[in-house]
Order: structure tokens, then sequence, then C-alpha cells
């Protein structure tokens, strides 16, 4: 997986917290880490899955948050993260829209969420309405990954839901 394009999405500065919520442990998510360890951030992950996962030496200190089903939500601190990405499990969750709304509040101001599934399974306008109704701004659908649709949008300050 050619990285570099997905990488230029992202200005991490130092202190930074970035969050995926995904179902496996993937180049993007140690390509995620290396970036934001570079700039002494903080990275999360959230995994949903029933067993618990070989990790990688390199995310021995990233806080994992093991997540059993699709039923349940992960957690996150209100204003903790400047960035959010759901990697191949916002339409499998049994409710997206309690996703979004804990992205959104972790989310502090001017900060992105993305929600990326494999090319072809995401109803890409569908999202971006989605987003808009959560008081996200700006959605774009990004077109760099081979494998993966991307919808990028961001939380503006003093809009909507007054987080």
């Amino acid at each position: 997986m050619e990285l570099k394009q997905f990488l230029e999405l992202f200005n991490p500065l130092p202190g930074n917290h970035y969050i995926q919520i995904t179902d496996k442990i993937d180049a993007t998510t140690l390509a995620l880490q290396k970036m934001i360890a570079a700039v002494e951030g903080e990275f999360h992950l959230a995994l949903y899955t029933e067993k618990k996962l070989q990790i990688p030496d390199v995310l021995k200190e990233t806080k994992i948050e093991y997540i059993p089903n699709f039923s349940k939500p992960f957690r996150a601190l209100p204003r903790d993260h400047d960035l959010v990405i759901f990697k191949d499990v916002f339409f499998r969750h049994q409710n997206p829209e309690l996703l979004l709304r804990i992205a959104y509040t972790t989310l502090a101001n001017t900060a992105n969420v993305i929600i990326m599934q494999k090319k072809g399974t995401m109803d890409i306008e569908n999202t971006k309405e989605l987003l808009e109704k959560f008081e996200f701004r700006a959605p774009n659908a990004i077109d760099i990954l081979p494998e993966y649709d991307l919808v990028m949008a961001k939380k503006m300050h003093m809009w909507g839901n007054g987080l």
C-alpha cells in the first residue's frame, strides 16, 4: 500500500493526539503511529476484535482499547483528539451515528474526521450528508489510496453542537 499521499493529508503538531478506530493493525496504523511519534504526540487505537491481537513492538506505547463487537462504541475523552480515523468499521457498527457523536465530542476544534472503507463499499454522497448532519463541515471524498474510499470532514469551532 502506497501511503505517501495519504500521509500528506496530515500535519501533526507537537503534542497532537490521533486515534484510529479499526478492526486490524495494518500499514496505515503503523504509519500514523510513526508520524505522530515523530512530533512527540500520542497515538490511540480502538480495535474492534473479539481476540487480543499480536501487537507490533512499535505500538508498545500506544493506548489500545479492545472492543468485542460492533454494538459497543469506542471510548474517548472530550476534546482529546486532533484526528479521528474510522477504517473498515464505520458502516459495520450497529450505530454509526453514535460513533459520529463520540468523534465530534473527542475532537478539538478545527480537527478532522476521516471515514475509510474498502473501495466500492461506501455510498460517498450519503456519507458526506451524514457528516454534515452531525455538524462536520466541508466533507470531501479524497481518492488517494487505490484500495480505499476516503471521506474527510472538519469540526468547526462554534458551529452546531457547541463543543
